[in-house]
């Protein structure tokens, strides 16, 4: 399956959609879509506070379960965060997600085609993916 990049218009591959789909889903506010309201990180929210570490903790749950729920074609194995405990603390928070790849979980078949790494990188503007 190909997806479209809601940016150019353009085919892009599975893989690539899905990481787009990571962008969207840990960018959006839960409750603020109208027919999907459920839908979301809950990560912006959160975004911009002082880091302590149960917050640190709070929002490495939040990625790794909305991954998991709203992105069938990974599954989360491991995070791992980037970065010194300063860049940390001053909130530029990098991630590196260990995921299984189910190219074809969005039908259902959640069979691991193979494990995959991408990094995210959180800041007050917003979210990156890094592929």
């Amino acid at each position: 399956m190909a997806g479209i990049d809601r940016s150019t218009g353009r085919v892009m591959s599975n893989y690539d959609h899905a990481l787009q789909s990571v962008e969207v889903i840990l960018s959006t506010r839960i409750g603020s879509r109208a027919m999907r309201r459920q839908f979301g990180g809950g990560v912006a929210e959160i975004l911009g506070r002082a880091v302590t570490p149960p917050l640190f903790a709070l929002f490495q749950q939040l990625v790794a379960t909305a991954i998991d729920i709203w992105e069938p074609r990974f599954r989360v194995r491991q995070i791992i965060p980037l970065g010194t405990a300063e860049q940390i603390r001053a909130g530029h928070v990098g991630m590196r997600f260990d995921v299984d790849y189910r190219p074809r979980g969005h039908l259902g078949d959640f069979t691991v085609e193979r494990v995959l790494s991408f990094g995210l990188n959180f800041r007050a503007g917003g979210i990156q993916v890094l592929a």
